[in-house]
């Protein structure tokens, strides 16, 4: 088979190449899947580079989310050869014609979902979805601040936020990408390149500050971040796309009685896998009724996984970029 492999650690541009791998074969309580389209997500860039948490050995595949159809089922495998599924790889693997998938992260794909929407939703809305209500604890009424509004996790976070009766904030660098979060239903707007976000958020919620603040982006912005909580506020870090990772004092803490709360999505498919099953099952039939819909900057054929990941390293994306083949 062919994949997008790397064999040393490095950026994605130098190390990347299309090249033959060897089929693997499915192990117990896994299954082989032969993909029909994949998302590409900002951990595949830390993947090359040997930055992200979990590691494959070399030579090794980037892809973290893939849909296709099941080629070989592993023993006791719950999944059948013809199978549509959408599969999650933590480390990696779904850049390539076909990928193993284990059961805990492989989820089958109902009739009403494309393979499209079906690969940009399991990460992004997964993400979001126990961000905000497994972890971030979101309610009716509460304001919500999300960083990165219109990247993949930002816009399913404005959309999820709506849903759940929120007034939502949305934050993002340029007025294109505002124009796109106000598209997804953002009550207010702030540019944070140009604007002053911490007295746009004052302004917003007359002084209070926002209850929930939902941060995939990090960096130096997460120094006016924490300035826009609430009393009694949850601040849920998602990820670190400016690339570095900030330090909070636990005083503003303290006197805030704020919540500082982490989100790994991705282990929860180990330790709590039936909870990430009934998730998927509730964003589908969110997509079926119309209260979300993954939203797509371009699909590209798989052949162009390289310029894919470009748009994604030079922040030109809004959404997600799916490859198919």
């Amino acid at each position: 088979m062919k994949a997008w492999q790397f064999r040393t650690y490095g950026p994605y541009s130098e190390v990347l190449e299309w090249s033959e791998r060897a089929l693997p074969s499915p192990q117990i309580g896994q299954c082989l899947v032969k993909t029909s389209a994949v998302s590409l997500n900002f951990p595949d860039l830390l993947v090359c580079q040997g930055k992200y948490q979990e590691k494959t050995p070399l030579p090794a595949v980037p892809g973290m989310e893939g849909v296709g159809t099941v080629y070989q089922a592993g023993q006791d495998s719950k999944f059948k050869i013809g199978d549509r599924v959408v599969g999650f790889c933590h480390g990696g693997g779904t850049l390539s014609e076909y990928f193993i998938s284990n059961d805990d992260s492989t989820w089958l794909v109902p009739n009403h979902v494309t393979d499209i929407q079906a690969a940009a939703l399991s990460v992004t809305y997964g993400t979001s979805y126990f961000g905000l209500f497994h972890r971030g604890n979101l309610k009716a009424n509460e304001t919500l601040l999300i960083l990165g509004g219109a990247g993949g996790v930002g816009s399913a976070a404005i959309q999820l936020g709506k849903y759940a009766g929120s007034k939502v904030i949305a934050a993002a660098g340029n007025e294109a990408k505002l124009a796109i979060c106000k598209k997804l239903g953002a009550d207010h707007l702030i540019n944070y390149t140009n604007d002053d976000m911490v007295s746009a958020v004052k302004n917003f919620t007359n002084g209070a500050g926002a209850d929930v603040i939902y941060d995939p982006v990090g960096g130096e912005l997460f120094e006016k971040t924490k300035r826009c909580a609430a009393w009694d506020s949850r601040l849920v870090i998602i990820g670190f796309t400016a690339g570095s990772i900030p330090k909070m004092e636990t005083n503003r803490v303290l006197l805030k009685n704020m919540s500082l709360i982490g989100l790994a999505w991705g282990q929860y498919m180990k330790r709590r896998p039936k909870m990430v099953e009934r998730c998927q099952e509730k964003l589908y039939g969110l997509l079926r009724e119309g209260l979300i819909d993954p939203l797509i900057f371009d699909t590209l054929p798989f052949p162009r996984a390289i310029e894919g990941l470009k748009m994604i390293e030079q922040r030109e994306v809004y959404g997600k970029v799916v490859l198919t083949i």
